[in-house]
């Protein structure tokens, strides 16, 4: 099921994986393919990472399977269950039509993935198997500067917009629109350039789906924000394309510490002051306050 030692790095390269993790998971590849337990994990790994592939949504429980990997592995071996699926994924991919490039560039968040782990840990793997398993399902696409997801509303979501006049309801067909990094600065003409792709994309690949609206959870949402940035700050743009869904109560002060500073778990007094927004996330901890996951929503095709 994994592709060929000699033809490993360069499928690595293209899924963006760092440089210096290459060696080391070519070499480790020997470890997986030459124990028959290791292959049968990673077959039932594949199997359950495309259970169900049309119910949108479902984001596979590998969780249980990959803590069956040897310890040694923990952190790596989730990689090689995507290698295992990439020739169903990208078959998948080519039967809705899908350009190459969009793949190419979507898969590659595989790589990012791998270079934020060994940001915060000093080594090769991943922080969330469950994170790429929609990418390699046909869920999630990089197009332009954004990630969008297909998904179906909830029902609290859904109870919101039909308090603005639509007539969404539970299950319905919508686009969760995620914000990655390491791709450069969130510029409005670089987020109206991803949302024109974006219509043109689900119409074309996915037209029985038709979502109708783009929903966002992201602590770039907390309206606090607008306290510290100025008005014409990317994000503070960015947050004006949205209408609110609900204001959580509950704290989630890693968040931005994790996306901003590379570690959930730095100590808040010595957080970074370099730019507008690492001053704004630190000095608003210190001071006592609390940072939220804001929840909003805009209209696909008005916005």
């Amino acid at each position: 099921m994994l592709p060929d030692a000699d033809d490993l790095p360069d499928l690595l390269l293209d899924l963006a994986v760092p440089h210096e993790d290459i060696n080391e998971l070519v070499a480790l590849r020997r470890r997986v393919s030459g124990d028959p337990g290791m292959l049968r994990l990673l077959e039932a790994c594949v199997q359950e990472l495309f259970q169900d592939l049309d119910d949108v949504g479902r984001t596979p429980d590998l969780g249980g399977l990959l803590a069956s990997a040897p310890a040694e592995l923990t952190g790596t071996f989730p990689l090689y269950v995507f290698l295992a699926a990439l020739p169903r994924t990208l078959a998948h991919q080519r039967e809705r039509g899908i350009p190459a490039e969009i793949t190419r560039r979507t898969l590659a968040d595989l790589g990012r993935q791998i270079a934020v782990h060994r940001r915060r840990h000093g080594r090769a793997g991943l922080q969330s198997p469950r994170w790429p398993a929609r990418h390699f399902r046909g869920e999630l696409y990089q197009l332009g500067r954004l990630q969008f997801e297909r998904a179906r509303l909830g029902r609290r979501t859904a109870q919101a917009l039909a308090s603005h006049g639509t007539d969404a309801a539970p299950g319905d067909a919508c686009l969760l629109l995620h914000v990655p990094d390491f791709l450069g600065p969130l510029t409005p003409s670089a987020c109206d350039r991803s949302l024109a792709l974006a219509r043109a994309f689900f119409a074309r690949h996915f037209p029985e789906e038709r979502p109708e609206v783009v929903t966002c959870h992201s602590w770039l949402l907390d309206p606090q924000l607008t306290r510290y940035l100025p008005a014409d700050s990317h994000i503070v743009r960015f947050q004006s394309r949205f209408r609110t869904v609900r204001e959580d109560t509950e704290p989630a002060d890693t968040e931005p510490v994790q996306f901003v500073f590379g570690d959930p778990d730095l100590p808040v007094a010595e957080l970074p002051r370099r730019t507008s927004v690492e001053r704004a996330v630190g000095d608003h901890l210190r001071t006592g306050g609390h940072w939220y996951i804001g929840h909003g929503w805009f209209p696909l095709h008005t916005e």
